[in-house]
């Protein structure tokens, strides 16, 4: 390779996005907006309400707050950049704006799928050990688990941003998609990438995986103890305790398997098509997955749906 060809860092990236459809660009911007509006909100809330209401002082909540706060950090990573891309002609990101922004999308996905994994945990242990739920679960073993789904997740994200901004770049600095993801940015390089893919097949087996697996073998023996259950009113009560969760977790990782398990279409005519399926199922993972979660969580959460009618009741009387 001819190092005149070569610029390692290079000053900045092309990001080509949408550019092939200025139309779509500005439906998609105000449709991304509003869910965005609608994460931060909805989020938000979240958060005010596990933090003011006493009696949502448990670990599941406790989780549920870190999980609306990494939501917000998730979309608020990319969401601008993409907005502005829809509205800017040449779509360009700085070397350093694209490593920062890589890393915290990369850290805020892992630390999701540990944190979900904790999660899981949580309400195993509330189901099948609900007299020793006090001592298991005190504040001196969640606040570390959770403390330690986000340093895995950023320990993660910082080695496979590292290995992936050090590679040598050529020519060619058009990255092919809304924002610096991982795979597209590699695309540019011209070296050796082998350290790259084994270095992220086993990041997927440590965040992907053993998560899933964990999530798996927890609500098998969740869902035995709840059969054992005699009255249905006990069995319908103990399900509604996981059911938001389960839910969140069909939808996260369905999503993934949806993105990266379905076959690759060999038609040279289909692939602009497939090119534009692919982008608008990943600009939609990242904002429907963060603007469901707190929608999930308050329909089907009593405790959390009276929160949200003390703080709205308590706010009218204040003003």
């Amino acid at each position: 390779m001819d190092r005149s060809n070569r610029t390692s860092p290079p000053v900045g990236f092309i990001l080509l996005g949408l550019s092939a459809h200025p139309k779509l660009e500005k439906t998609l911007f105000v449709l991304i907006l509003l869910m965005y509006l609608v994460i931060l909100l909805g989020n938000g809330v979240l958060i005010l309400v596990t933090i003011l209401d006493s009696r949502l002082d448990t670990p599941m909540y406790f989780f549920l707050g870190n999980l609306s706060f990494l939501d917000i950090c998730y979309t608020t990573s990319s969401v601008p950049l993409i907005l502005d891309s829809f509205l800017t002609p040449r779509k360009t990101i700085s070397f350093s704006a694209c490593a920062v922004q890589m890393f915290l999308s990369f850290a805020m996905g892992a630390t999701e799928c540990v944190l979900l994994g904790t999660m899981a945990f949580d309400r195993y242990v509330a189901i099948c050990n609900p007299l020793r739920y006090p001592i298991v679960m005190s504040k001196a073993v969640y606040v570390p688990m959770a403390a330690g789904s986000w340093a895995a997740g950023s320990t993660s994200a910082m080695v496979q941003t590292s290995l992936a901004m050090q590679l040598p770049f050529c020519g060619d600095n058009v990255i092919n998609h809304f924002t610096c993801e991982i795979l597209a940015v590699l695309k540019l390089t011209c070296a050796d990438i082998s350290i790259n893919i084994i270095s992220m097949a086993m990041a997927n087996v440590i965040f992907l995986g053993i998560p899933v697996l964990f999530i798996f073998f927890s609500y098998v023996f969740i869902i035995a103890t709840i059969l054992k259950i005699p009255s249905g009113e006990g069995r319908k009560k103990a399900f509604s305790t996981c059911s938001a969760h389960l839910t969140v977790v069909v939808i996260f990782y369905g999503t993934i398997l949806f993105m990266y398990g379905k076959p690759k279409s060999k038609d040279p005519l289909g692939a602009d098509k497939q090119d534009l399926a692919d982008k608008l199922t990943s600009l939609f993972y990242g904002v429907v997955t963060p603007m469901l979660n707190p929608i999930i969580y308050s329909l089907r959460n009593k405790d959390v749906k009276a929160a949200m009618r003390n703080l709205v009741t308590q706010k009218r009387f204040t003003w």
